[in-house]
């Protein structure tokens, strides 16, 4: 069995409000809020990397599991944003956590990465025993000002997660990934480039696919919608996360929020939302929770964590 034990995240200091885009990009910042649910983000200094900000969540989930970095036997690092196209960011961080053996494998999938890395940390957690899941994003610098559609959505920060073999928060009971190449052209990041999304191709997709595998995989499991107790999902747009809790006939209030004030951090807005629930939420979980995203590829899927 595997086991989540704890989270940590990390969001830049400086705050980039819908006023400020406004200026940018000529959208105002009433409409900004309105079709995204975003009021702020964060955006990182230009002297930081991505593995900057997965080190510093990754230091925070480490304290929170009362664990340290050679406790570790894999890192897996997703990021769709890392400056460099190889090695990737996965690297960088063991070396600043100061291991030389340990493991560290980059997973490159936008919006949906850290999701993958759960689903594979919880398979690998009896043969590697802790494992550091990390995704951080640097989307500001992946924007044009000139596709405002975009920009207006991304922000920048990270999260962590350790999954273990050792008992802890919540067990991973069972997990589901999916992925449809007819749509990768509909959300993709060229070398050197400005993110490319086609928004009404996500938007559609993932309203249906993602409440699909949600549901697929609580039958699998003799559970239905209103036995979960929190759904904590890829922070794309807060319509979506309406359309997903409509599609579920689940109460809105059950899927936890933070885009407002951070916007989309890619794929690390999964494990900031957990973190961040954690925290506001530190007994003990008694009811079923459910993790999903929906990202580039079209990659998506979900996950059911139980009381452990």
């Amino acid at each position: 069995m595997s086991y989540l034990q704890a989270f940590g995240h990390h969001l830049p200091p400086q705050v980039v409000t819908n006023a400020d885009l406004e200026t940018r990009t000529g959208r105002p910042a009433a409409s900004i809020e309105k079709t995204s649910g975003i009021l702020e983000r964060r955006y990182a200094a230009e002297s930081e990397t991505v593995a900057d900000l997965g080190l510093a969540a990754a230091n925070a989930c480490l304290k929170n599991a009362g664990l340290t970095a050679n406790d570790l036997g894999l890192i897996l690092f997703s990021s769709g944003s890392a400056e460099r196209t190889f090695p990737g960011p996965a690297s960088v961080l063991a070396q600043k956590l100061g291991l030389t053996a340990t493991p560290a494998i980059d997973i490159p999938v936008a919006s949906a990465g850290s999701l993958i890395g759960l689903a594979f940390a919880a398979d690998l957690a009896p043969r590697y025993g802790n494992i550091l899941v990390v995704a951080a994003e640097i989307m500001s610098r992946r924007i044009s000002d000139a596709d405002p559609d975009t920009a207006i959505l991304f922000g920048d920060g990270a999260g962590a997660c350790i999954v273990s073999n050792e008992k802890g928060l919540l067990r991973i009971a069972d997990t589901a990934l999916f992925t449809d190449g007819n749509y990768a052209d509909a959300l993709q990041l060229q070398h050197g480039g400005a993110i490319q999304m086609k928004g009404l191709d996500v938007i559609v997709q993932a309203s249906r696919k993602i409440p699909r595998s949600i549901e697929d995989l609580l039958t699998k499991n003799n559970l239905k919608p209103a036995d979960v107790g929190v759904f904590l999902m890829h922070q794309a747009n807060v319509n979506l996360i309406r359309k997903v809790a409509t599609a579920l006939s689940a109460p809105e209030d059950r899927f936890f929020r933070n885009i407002d004030r951070y916007g989309n951090t890619s794929s690390a807005s999964l494990l900031i939302a957990a973190s961040e629930w954690h925290a506001a939420n530190p007994a003990p979980p008694t009811t079923p929770i459910v993790f999903a995203a929906f990202g580039a590829g079209f990659n998506w899927g979900a996950i059911l964590a139980l009381p452990a």
